[in-house]
């Protein structure tokens, strides 16, 4: 058996975790979907223990979410159409590092380090880069479950402003709204690493899209990780970037024979979108209210 195979964290240990969530909210929310046709047949108790979760347990949040979450997916198409690891996607990972870090801060909460490691700007292809950060953060998040949060480390050594020329305005827009308003995860700090001296045309671009809540998440760093030492242990990090954990070409590889092993989780995963059809009321598809206000945990 392919040990990169991806296996569902097992719900009983998922109840085990100090999260507060019991079988019972979860078959709460099981019920309302039952009153929701036009949301997927496939979400899983996993899914809505995730969504339950990034919502603090909210429960009138988590089923505003739960029809944000699907309905973005279905009407974000540059990000979520047809979502395959294909040779566009297998291209990014082997240009892009995307690193799910074994180490955990000291709360507990998961990391996730990216950085080009092509830094040629012909060869990036920004959409699929983007689709790919999710992609990864889905099938992660599938395998182990609930964090406390989420930390994500973007190190933008080699960024060049060619690279910033390529950016395709409607999936920044889909992304950061998605990031914004739909992901299940308790996003606690974003941190971006050896920023370019055109970091504030980014910021710029970003703020047009995004609350203010989730833009005080973000902290910027023009030096390396030696500035992020009292979030995260930077031994974890991997070795050319000042740690101790394997080399690029060594996570590179994993996350490559992770996600191609795992074809068949994101051919399930597209099912689960909406049928607007068959929703129940008038209420336009993405005129559900914005996520719980204490989303956001600031570092």
């Amino acid at each position: 058996m392919n040990s990169y195979v991806a296996r569902s964290f097992p719900l009983e240990e998922e109840y085990k975790k100090r999260t507060g969530i019991t079988p019972q909210d979860i078959a709460r929310l099981r019920k309302w979907l039952a009153t929701q046709p036009h949301l997927p047949q496939h979400i899983t108790d996993l899914d809505l223990i995730l969504s339950f979760h990034s919502c603090k347990r909210c429960m009138e949040s988590t089923k505003k979410l739960l029809d944000t979450h699907y309905t973005m997916k279905t009407n974000f198409t540059a990000l979520f159409k047809n979502r395959v690891v294909d040779d566009k996607i297998e291209l990014i990972l082997k240009r892009v590092l995307l690193n799910p870090l074994p180490t955990r801060t000291k709360d507990g909460d998961a990391i996730l380090y990216t950085r080009l490691l092509d830094t040629d700007p012909k060869n990036y292809l920004f959409q699929e880069s983007l689709r790919a950060v999710l992609m990864l953060l889905e099938l992660w998040q599938y395998e182990e479950g609930t964090w406390p949060g989420l930390i994500i480390v973007y190190d933008l050594s080699g960024l060049k402003f060619g690279h910033i020329v390529k950016l395709e305005m409607e999936t920044v827009r889909q992304f950061l709204t998605f990031l914004d308003e739909a992901i299940f995860i308790k996003i606690k700090s974003i941190h971006i690493l050896n920023a370019p001296f055109f970091i504030d045309y980014l910021l710029t671009l970003v703020k047009k899209f995004v609350r203010s809540d989730l833009l005080e998440v973000f902290n910027i760093h023009q030096d390396g990780p030696k500035s992020i030492k009292n979030v995260i242990d930077v031994a974890a990090l991997p070795k050319e970037s000042g740690g101790s954990y394997k080399t690029y070409e060594e996570c590179k590889e994993e996350t490559f024979l992770k996600m191609t092993a795992n074809k068949e989780f994101f051919v399930m995963e597209n099912k689960k979108r909406v049928n607007e059809c068959l929703r129940p009321d008038t209420k336009r598809p993405l005129d559900v209210p914005k996520k719980h206000p204490n989303k956001y945990e600031i570092q």
